[in-house]
């Protein structure tokens, strides 16, 4: 899960660019890039860490320009290398172009062996570059149609930022699986911006104007913004992990609030799984909304029974699986006072392998709970994401093979229960972003009617797949190996 972030005719593109990918930053901590346009070429910088470290300002000083692109990465195809960081920038006949990603290509194995046996050179093992190879060999004269003619061939997720010396270009696949979204700078009317979340906008002052639409491409120059839809209508597949655990909670993303969405799984939760308890406590920070619904609904009093480090990154996408391990340790901690002979609940969005699992319920029973009760906000997580998240291969995913008794024995909680798909779906798509004060500066986005349960991909759920993965001979012997 990446983030992707880029403004067109505004004379500190650079500038705005880096606090938006700031803004973007839980979603990719391994590495940042930056492409900025004068009209004339284009200037680009990328680094491995974080924003603020790949981008010290004598380094955003030399990227000049009135338009830019930004990306903020980590692996989930290609390893955790600088040549597979974003945006990648090339040069060719038709002049140069950079493009960043969020997303993940389903057939980008096959692809890329096609056009290696045409004779392609691959200078990274991310599945982006591929789309470059595709453009390169279009035929086409306009920039659009060359995207168009790329995009056609590939399947999979993809939320698209491209840049030339004069275009910024952003393209949303058919089924909406990645968000993005449009805004504008007040004063500014050719001062358009892209990113994957909204909240990016109000760091610089932005107005966001819509959600990109699935299957939607933005072309934006001199001329202003137009819109085409050059794809196939697909049905919509938009990520509901987005809602439960990714996004940052102040967004809205197609009409619908994240920390709304999150209290509102919160309160299903306490309906279908409410249990005997003194004080419900999140494992912060992304347990936060979804406990104070829960507490709402049961009437358990709410707490903060653990204090997060926010000088540690967010252990879920750390590339090294020493690190996941060791990151509970250090992210976060009990308050004993708190817990100390009461029978807590904690609520939690998800349980991967089920060791950070282990480790907080542990920390728990040590800082002096009497009973501990685990509630997760979504279903089990049984199958692997191909379309961006970096879940790990199914054999790695404790619910794919042990049932939830089995994972409560493991993670030695007194019960352990999931909340079930009807009634995450059912909360997502009741949630709404709250009307603004009085004082509010702008309106907040409402979708014009409640989303279709159906126009989710839950994949990591279900197993039900809106887009078929088929393994390339080469990572076979993977799938082969998770069985």
């Amino acid at each position: 899960m990446c983030g992707v972030f880029g403004i067109h005719g505004h004379p500190e593109a650079a500038n705005l660019t880096y606090l938006g990918l700031h803004a973007l930053q839980h979603r990719g901590q391994e590495s940042a890039g930056l492409v900025a346009s004068d009209g004339q070429q284009l200037f680009l910088h990328r680094g491995m860490g974080h924003v603020i470290d790949v981008f010290p300002p004598e380094q955003i000083a030399k990227l000049k320009g009135t338009s830019a692109i930004g990306h903020v990465r980590y692996s989930t195809a290609g390893g955790s290398f600088l040549k597979n960081a974003q945006p990648l920038a090339v040069d060719t006949a038709r002049g140069s172009v950079a493009v960043a990603h969020n997303g993940n290509l389903t057939n980008a194995e096959a692809l890329r062996e096609k056009l290696e046996e045409r004779g392609s050179i691959f200078q990274s093992v991310s599945d982006t570059e591929v789309i470059v190879h595709l453009m390169a060999i279009s035929k086409a004269r306009q920039l659009e149609d060359r995207i168009a003619d790329a995009l056609r061939q590939v399947e999979g997720a993809y939320s698209l930022l491209f840049l030339t010396e004069q275009t910024m270009v952003a393209v949303r696949d058919p089924r909406g699986i990645r968000p993005l979204c449009l805004g504008i700078l007040p004063g500014k009317p050719d001062a358009h911006v892209i990113a994957s979340e909204p909240t990016s906008f109000d760091l610089i002052d932005a107005e966001f104007v819509r959600d990109v639409e699935p299957g939607e491409m933005l072309v934006i120059d001199q001329r202003g913004i137009q819109s085409s839809r050059p794809f196939d209508r697909s049905p919509r597949s938009s990520c509901i992990f987005e809602y439960v655990y990714f996004a940052r909670p102040d967004s809205t993303l197609d009409g619908i609030s994240v920390y709304e969405a999150r209290k509102h799984l919160g309160r299903a939760l306490a309906r279908e799984h409410g249990v005997a308890a003194d004080v419900v406590i999140p494992v912060p920070d992304s347990g936060v909304p979804a406990t104070i619904g829960f507490a709402e609904e049961s009437g358990v009093p709410f707490e903060m029974g653990l204090v997060r480090s926010h000088y540690v990154g967010r252990t879920f996408i750390e590339p090294q699986q020493s690190i996941r391990h060791f990151g509970v340790r250090l992210k976060l901690n009990p308050i004993s006072d708190t817990l100390r002979g009461k029978r807590v609940v904690v609520v939690d969005d998800s349980i991967v392998r089920g060791t950070t699992s282990r480790k907080i319920v542990k920390m728990l029973r040590d800082a002096g709970a009497r009973e501990v009760h685990m509630r997760i906000s979504s279903p089990p997580t049984a199958w692997p994401c191909y379309y961006g998240v970096d879940t790990p291969t199914r054999g790695e995913l404790i619910a794919s093979s042990h049932s939830v008794d089995e994972i409560n024995q493991y993670i030695t909680s007194d019960s352990l229960a999931y909340l079930s798909l009807p009634a995450m779906l059912e909360a997502v798509t009741a949630a709404r972003p709250r009307s603004p004060g009085n004082g509010a500066a702008r309106s907040l986005p409402v979708a014009p009617s409640r989303p279709d349960p159906q126009s989710f991909c839950h994949a990591c759920w279900s197993g039900e797949y809106p887009i078929e993965f088929t393994p390339h001979p080469r990572q076979r012997h993977v799938r082969l190996m998770e069985r």
